[in-house]
């Protein structure tokens, strides 16, 4: 009986940890979309997007380092390097730089960069960050993201 006891003083706490640590962590609205929009398509044909609210999902490969504004995702399968840009409202949601590495899903409206200052900087800084010259054409302007 005693042996019960002490193994569930040292399980119980440690799987309580362990739950805390791997919820999945809501940023702006959230996600409430149930279709997923594979990356794959919105990279490859992205005018068919534009202007429609789409959910992606895919494993985050950069964040903002100066502000938490952006991420970028990358498809589950992509061999490519490829990754879609999921930008924000500075200072409205901040994406930490520790969830880099991890899965998420974002929610937002697929619009073209160009002409944009802000969006440009972003994709720029992202673009340098993978070693590209060209910035991103074309994002997400997220409302809210899930980062598992």
């Amino acid at each position: 009986m005693i042996r019960r006891f002490i193994a569930l003083a040292v399980i119980v706490p440690a799987a309580v940890a362990y739950a805390a640590a791997a919820a999945p962590e809501s940023f702006g609205t959230g996600v409430s979309l149930k279709e997923t929009t594979p990356i794959e398509r919105l990279i490859t044909r992205p005018s068919e997007f534009e202007g429609k609210t789409v959910r992606v999902e895919g494993t985050i490969s950069a964040v903002c380092t100066e502000m938490g504004c952006w991420m970028a995702l990358a498809p589950d399968a992509a061999k490519d390097g490829s990754t879609l840009m999921i930008k924000v409202d500075d200072g409205v949601i901040t994406f930490p730089v520790s969830a880099k590495g991890k899965r998420a899903a974002a929610q937002g409206v697929v619009q073209r960069v160009a002409g944009d200052h802000e969006s440009h900087s972003a994709a720029a800084e992202h673009a340098k960050a993978q070693g590209k010259d060209a910035p991103v054409a074309w994002q997400i302007k997220a409302t809210g993201a899930v980062v598992y």
